[in-house]
C-alpha cells in the first residue's frame, strides 16, 4: 500500500476579538464558547456538548456583547472581529447564576445512586430497590458549586409536579423529575446515532421528553446504545448498572472487545468490577458505542468463568452428540473433568502435543487461535505452530468470514486491507452497501453511514433483506440470494456500454479490462432483471449514479463473502470501482466491514495457514527464507489446511498421513461456528489430545482433553487492530478470577515445554516485547507504530513506515501493491450456490448476527442486559410466508436441512424475502449451523454459511420447552 503525496498546511484564518479585556485568536466561524475555551476560560454550560450541534437552549453561557442590547449564547454564536466580549461582568454572571438556580430548584431533593447490588445485574434486570438518596444532579449540581449558586425556598415551592421514574428497560433508568430539557439526548439520539427514538413534545410547562409515541422506554423502539446516557448531564437518564455518585477505583482506557468497529472507550472500575463504560473520542466512534460496547461489559465477571485448569477425568468418553443437548447455563463440568495445578495441566497438554508431532510428524498437529484476542497473542500462537509444531496448520475466524473477500482482494489490488476508512463516507457522494446489515453487525459504522445520507449522499442497499438501513437508503436492490455476480455484472455492464467508465483510471491503473468487458456484454440489466429480481431500469440508474458520483464508497460484509462464490463476489466489486475510477481518493473505494474485534490485526500477524505476517505467502521463497533467519527454525514451505480442511482432515482414516491427531484451540469455538456442526463436533471428539484455552466452557471446550482458564479482554493489555486499519492500544482494567492465566504467559509456558527457547521479558507477559518482534516481522506496514507511540496516542492507522508519520488513511492514491502497480481485474461468471430449494427443502436459509449478540454468543449471552433484552432464538419469516403456511409471529417451527434440524420461535420481519428464513448464530438452544452447508469456495476456502436449502414445519420442542433452559417468553418473539 502506498502512502499519499505530503499535502501542504492548510493555514486556517483567525480573527482578533476581546474576552473580558483579554485580546485573543479565534478561527473563522469559531463560537464564542469554543474560542474562550482553548484560551483557559471555561463559560458555564449545561445544553452544550463537545461534538454535538450547539442548541444554545439552556442559557447557562450567555455573554454580554458591546453594543448589544440582549445577553447572547456563547455556544451559538460565532466570534467576529473586533467583538467585545464579557463573560463575566455582572450582567452576564448573574444571568449564568439565575438560570442554574431556576433549573436547580425544580431538581427533587434527591439525587440517584445505585447500591453495589445493581453492579451484579439485579438493577439491570428491572429490580428499582437499589435507589438510594445521593442529592447531587451531575453537571447541573457541578456549575452551581463553582459558581456559589444558592436555591431560594421562594423558587422551591413553584417547583413543577415530579413525573414518576421508568424503569422498563434492561439497560436504563429513567428519571425525568431530573430532566432540564437541554436537549442534548435528543441530538444524540436523532442527530448522532440517528436511531428517532427521543423527541421532544408538547409546549410550555407541560413540555417533556418523550420516546417514540409517549411509549415508555422499555416498549420503545430504543436500540439501547446508551448515547442518551453518555449526554445526559443530570442523570435523568442513566446506566441502570451505574453505581451513582460513589467514587470508582479507577478508570481505564481500553477497546471495545466486540465488532471489528474499534471503538475505543474508559472502564469504570470498582472493586475489580466494571461499574459502567464511556464511549472514548477515538477516530473510529468519536465517543458513541452501540448497547453491545455500552452494556455488554459484565461477561467478564460471569460466575461461569472458568477459574482452574481441567483435566479430562480417566475413562470419560467423548460423545459430540451430547454438545446437542447440553444446557451451557446449568451444565456441570465436574461430571467430565477433574481440576488440575498447572503444572499437571501445562505438562498433559504439552506433552500431549509434543507426542504426537514426534509420532506422527508436524502435519498431524494444527491450532485455531483467536480473532476475540490481542496482536501479541495472535502473533505468538501462530509462530508456535509454526516454529513448534512444525507446519502451516493455523487458522482462525477469517476462515468463516472475509476469507473470499482477502483472496480477491489479494489477488486485484494486493492487499486484503481496506482502502478507506468507514467514517470516510462522509466525503462520498454515494454509500454502496452489499451483504451487510451494518445498524446490527457495525451499529457505530452505521452511525456515520446515516449521517452522511441526511447531508445528502445516496445510499444504495444492496441485498436479499431490507434491513434497517434502508430506511435511509436513496435505492432498496432486494436482489434474490445467490445472484450476487448476476446483479454485479449488471451494473458493470451499463457502465462499459454507456461510456460511464473513468478511460484516465482504466489505461493508467488496471490491467485485463478487456476481458472484463467481453465477460460483461452478456449480463445487460436487461438479461440478467429475470435473474437477479432487479428491474433493468433500476439497475441501470444505481449504475449510472455509481460512476457519475463525485466520490463511491462500497461497505460489504459476510453476504458477499460467504458463498461458494464469495471470491467471484468479490472480484465484482472491485472491478465496479476500478472501471468508474473510484477507488484511491476520499469517499471512495472498498471497505469489507470486519466482523470480530480483532479479525484485522489476527490476519495481519499471520494466523492464516498460507500467509507469514503480513500476508507474505509461505510458499514464496523469498519470504520463507527471511522468516527462517528472523525465527531462527527450519519452516515449512507447503500452505496449510484451513478450518474446515483441519476438520476433515481430523475424520480422515488412521493410513492418511496427513491426519489430524492433536489440536490446540485458543479462544475459538468451532463446536458452535463451524458449518455443519454434527460433523465438526464429531471431528473434534475424534482427535487424540485436544488442548482448549478459554474463558468459559464452550461447546468445543466439552470435547476438550485439557482446559486451560484465560483471562478476558479487559484483563488484559494489548493491541488489536479494528477494521479501518487502525492499531489500538487496550490496557488491563481488572484481575483475573481464580487461577485464570493471561494467554501471553499460557503460550510462552507451552512453547517451553515443547522445545521452543522464548523468552520475552517485561509487563504483562512480554507484551512489549512481543509486539516489537511482530512490528520487525510486520515492518512494511506497522515499522512506524512503536509500543511508546501507542502508549502515548492510543491508535495509529497503518500503513505507518516512520515514527512521524501520522498513518495512512487512504490508500492505493497513485498506484496499487500488485507486482505491476495495477488493479487486476477478473471476470467472473454465475456460480450456483452448492445446495439449491428443491421439493423436499423448499426454503433459502440465511444466518447472521443480530443487535444484541455476538458471534457464538459465549460472551454476549452471558451478559446480563444483553440477554434480557434478546433472551432466546428466533427465526425470522416474511407476514407472507407465515400466512401461507397457517404460522403466526411467535409460533414454535421446525428448521430442517439435510444435515439436522432446529426448533425455535418464529418472528415476522417483512424485510426478509419470500421463500427464505434468517437465523442468527448465537443460540446454542437452536445453534444455526447444525443446519449450514460446508461446501466451500474454491478459491477462499471459505463455507456457504449464507445459502443452503431447508424445510420448515410449525410445531416443535424447543430446548426451553424440554427443560434445558430457563426462559420461553413466546410473548418476545413477536417484538
Amino acid at each position: 500500500m502506498n502512502a499519499p503525496a505530503k499535502l501542504s498546511e492548510v493555514t486556517l484564518k483567525t480573527i482578533e476579538f476581546k474576552l473580558d479585556a483579554q485580546t485573543i485568536h479565534a478561527y473563522e466561524g469559531e463560537t464564542i464558547f469554543k474560542a474562550a475555551k482553548r484560551h483557559g476560560v471555561d463559560i458555564p454550560h449545561l445544553c452544550y456538548k463537545d461534538g454535538y450541534r450547539a442548541d444554545g437552549n439552556c442559557r447557562a453561557c450567555v455573554v454580554e456583547i458591546n453594543g448589544e442590547r440582549t445577553l447572547a449564547p456563547s455556544c451559538c454564536r460565532s466570534a467576529t472581529e473586533g467583538m467585545e466580549v464579557k463573560a463575566n461582568s455582572e450582567r452576564a454572571v448573574k444571568s449564568q447564576k439565575m438560570v442554574l438556580e431556576m433549573l436547580l430548584s425544580d431538581m427533587p431533593d434527591v439525587g440517584y445512586k445505585w447500591n453495589d447490588a445493581s453492579s451484579s445485574g439485579a438493577a439491570a434486570l428491572g429490580d428499582t430497590t437499589g435507589i438510594k438518596n445521593s442529592g447531587k444532579h451531575g453537571e447541573l449540581s457541578d456549575w452551581a458549586e463553582r459558581m456559589d449558586v444558592k436555591v431560594r425556598p421562594a423558587l422551591k415551592a413553584l417547583r413543577r409536579e415530579q413525573p414518576k421514574s421508568d424503569m422498563s428497560h434492561p439497560a436504563m433508568a429513567v428519571n425525568l423529575d431530573a430532566c432540564i430539557q437541554c436537549n442534548r439526548c435528543v441530538r444524540a439520539c436523532r442527530e448522532e446515532q440517528v436511531n428517532d427514538v427521543i423527541g421532544y413534545a408538547m409546549r410550555g410547562s407541560h413540555s417533556e421528553i418523550v420516546f417514540d409515541l409517549h411509549d415508555s422506554m422499555g416498549d420503545s423502539t430504543c436500540v439501547a446504545c446508551g448515547e442518551c446516557v453518555q449526554a445526559c448531564p443530570t442523570g435523568a437518564l442513566m446506566p441502570k448498572t451505574q453505581v451513582g455518585t460513589q467514587v470508582v477505583d479507577k478508570k481505564v482506557d481500553s477497546v471495545c472487545p466486540f465488532c471489528g468497529v474499534g471503538c475505543l472507550l474508559t472502564y469504570n472500575v470498582k472493586d475489580n468490577v466494571i461499574v459502567s463504560v464511556e464511549g472514548r473520542d477515538g477516530p473510529a466512534n468519536h465517543s458513541r458505542l452501540c448497547v453491545k460496547g455500552r452494556f455488554g461489559f459484565d461477561y467478564a465477571a460471569s460466575p461461569q468463568r472458568l477459574t482452574v485448569p481441567l483435566i479430562r477425568k480417566a475413562g470419560v468418553g467423548k460423545d459430540p452428540d451430547q454438545i446437542n443437548h447440553l444446557n451451557r447455563d446449568t451444565a456441570d463440568w465436574s461430571d467430565v473433568f477433574r481440576e488440575a495445578s498447572w503444572e499437571e495441566a501445562m505438562a498433559l497438554a504439552a506433552g500431549g502435543l509434543k507426542g504426537l508431532r514426534d509420532s506422527h510428524g508436524p502435519k498431524s498437529l494444527a491450532g485455531f487461535g483467536s480473532a476475540k484476542g490481542s496482536n501479541e497473542e495472535a502473533y505468538l500462537f501462530q509462530k508456535l505452530v509454526r516454529t513448534g509444531f512444525g507446519s502451516n496448520n493455523v487458522d482462525h475466524c477469517t476462515r468463516l468470514c472475509h476469507a473470499s473477500s482477502v483472496a480477491a482482494l489479494l489477488e486485484g489490488v494486493g492487499s486484503g486491507a481496506v482502502s478507506n476508512q468507514v467514517n470516510d463516507v462522509e466525503h462520498a457522494e454515494m454509500i454502496f452497501i452489499i451483504g451487510s446489515n451494518p445498524t446490527s453487525n457495525h451499529p457505530v459504522a452505521a452511525t456515520w453511514m446515516k449521517n452522511a445520507a441526511k447531508r445528502g449522499a445516496k445510499i444504495v442497499l444492496a441485498d436479499p433483506r431490507i434491513t434497517d438501513i434502508g430506511q435511509h437508503a436513496w435505492r432498496t436492490l432486494q436482489f434474490k440470494a445467490d445472484t450476487d455476480v448476476a446483479m454485479l455484472n449488471a451494473l458493470i455492464h451499463t457502465v462499459i456500454e454507456e461510456g460511464l467508465t473513468d478511460e484516465t483510471f482504466i489505461a493508467n491503473r488496471t490491467s485485463n479490462f478487456e476481458a472484463l468487458r467481453d465477460n460483461v456484454k452478456g449480463y445487460s440489466p436487461e438479461a440478467m432483471a429475470p435473474i437477479c429480481g432487479i428491474p433493468a431500469q433500476t439497475l441501470r440508474e444505481v449504475a449510472r449514479a455509481f460512476a457519475k458520483a463525485k466520490g463511491a464508497m462500497i461497505l460489504w460484509g459476510m453476504g458477499i463473502s460467504q458463498h461458494v462464490h464469495g471470491t467471484d463476489n468479490a472480484r465484482c466489486l472491485i472491478a465496479l470501482v476500478s472501471v468508474t475510477g473510484q477507488i484511491g481518493k476520499p469517499g471512495s473505494g472498498l471497505h469489507p466491514l470486519r466482523g470480530q474485534n480483532n479479525v484485522q490485526g489476527a490476519s495481519d500477524a499471520g494466523l492464516i495457514p498460507m500467509m507469514f505476517p503480513n500476508y507474505q505467502r509461505v510458499d514464496n521463497a523469498a519470504a520463507h527464507a527471511w522468516f527462517e533467519d528472523f525465527w531462527g527454525t527450519k519452516l515449512d514451505d507447503k500452505p496449510g489446511y484451513t478450518v474446515v480442511e483441519i476438520m476433515r482432515k481430523a475424520l480422515a482414516e488412521d493410513s492418511d498421513p496427513h491426519k489430524i491427531r492433536g489440536m490446540y484451540i485458543m479462544g475459538e469455538n468451532p463446536a458452535m461456528s463451524d458449518p455443519d456442526l454434527n460433523h465438526a463436533r464429531h471431528a473434534l471428539a475424534s482427535l487424540e489430545h485436544l488442548v482448549v484455552q478459554d474463558i468459559f466452557m464452550t461447546e468445543t471446550a466439552w470435547l476438550a482433553d485439557v482446559v486451560l482458564p484465560a483471562t478476558a479482554w479487559p484483563e488484559k493489555t494489548g493491541t488489536v487492530s479494528n477494521t479501518d486499519r487502525m492499531v489500538q492500544l487496550g490496557k488491563q482494567a481488572l484481575n483475573p478470577p481464580g487461577q485464570a492465566r493471561p494467554d501471553l504467559w499460557i503460550l510462552q509456558d507451552l512453547a517451553k515445554r515443547i522445545g521452543l527457547p522464548w523468552d520475552y521479558q517485561g509487563e504483562h507477559d512480554g507484551v512489549a516485547a512481543v509486539y516489537d518482534e511482530m512490528r520487525r516481522a510486520m515492518h512494511a506496514a506497522i515499522s512506524g507504530i512503536t509500543w511508546e507511540r501507542l502508549q502515548r496516542e492510543s491508535s495509529v492507522t497503518y500503513p505507518c513506515l516512520t515514527e512521524d508519520d501520522p498513518g495512512t488513511m487512504t490508500v492505493f492514491i497513485d498506484t496499487f501493491p500488485t507486482a505491476s502497480g495495477r488493479v487486476k481485474l477478473v471476470p467472473a461468471d454465475i456460480i450456483p450456490a452448492n445446495e439449491r430449494p428443491d421439493a423436499a427443502y423448499p426454503f433459502v436459509l440465511i444466518t447472521g448476527r443480530q443487535l444484541e449478540h455476538w458471534h457464538t454468543g459465549s460472551m454476549t449471552r452471558r451478559a446480563k442486559v444483553l440477554d434480557a433484552i434478546e433472551p432466546m432464538a428466533t427465526a425470522s419469516m416474511c407476514g407472507a410466508d407465515l400466512k401461507a403456511h397457517g404460522m403466526e409471529a411467535g409460533d414454535i417451527i421446525t428448521i430442517a436441512s439435510r444435515r439436522g434440524e432446529v426448533a425455535l420461535h418464529v418472528r415476522r420481519d417483512d424485510g426478509t424475502p419470500q421463500g427464505a428464513v434468517f437465523i442468527p448464530f448465537a443460540y446454542y438452544e437452536a445453534a444455526a449451523n447444525e443446519l449450514t452447508n460446508s461446501a466451500l469456495d474454491p478459491v477462499g476456502k471459505i463455507p456457504e454459511f449464507k445459502y443452503c436449502a431447508v424445510a420448515v414445519s410449525k410445531g416443535g420442542s424447543t430446548r426451553e420447552n424440554a427443560g434445558f433452559g430457563v426462559n420461553d417468553p413466546v410473548a418476545e418473539a413477536t417484538a
